[in-house]
């Protein structure tokens, strides 16, 4: 197997550095998971609604070429393997959950901010009702 890291696109900028490690729409909810317990490809699939094999498979190399993620073969093949979380991706945990506890804090704010606004035009919301 193949592991392809991705490149950092500004040389020596520990912002973009970090998003090539961890960013993207999955790679913080696979460290997420990994951080409760070491997890099969298909358990993690059914945990995250919404990922193909494909891509879950291109992360979880990206975060295993990044020294984040491990992978281990329980047996002989096709024994199941089970992903982990490394020390260094340990040290991501808190980062995490500093995100997601924000992230809660934005989910509020825009529900309260679009209760507040009428639909697409700026006006007073007609209802109370949560939109869908």
């Amino acid at each position: 197997m193949s592991l392809a890291r991705r490149q950092n696109p500004i040389t020596d900028c520990p912002l973009t550095a970090a998003s090539a490690a961890f960013g993207g729409k999955w790679k913080l909810i696979i460290i997420y998971w990994l951080a409760e317990s070491p997890r099969q490809f298909g358990e993690l699939r059914r945990l995250m609604d919404g990922v193909s094999q494909k891509v879950l498979s291109e992360q979880l190399r990206e975060l295993m070429a990044d020294g984040l993620v491990a992978r281990d073969q329980t047996g002989p093949v096709p024994s199941p393997v089970r992903y982990s979380l490394t020390s260094y991706g340990r040290s991501l945990v808190p980062i995490v959950e500093t995100i997601r506890h924000w992230g809660r804090g934005h989910i509020e704010r825009v529900g309260r901010t679009r209760r507040n606004l009428g639909p697409a035009t700026g006006s007073p919301a007609m209802s109370s009702r949560e939109p869908e």
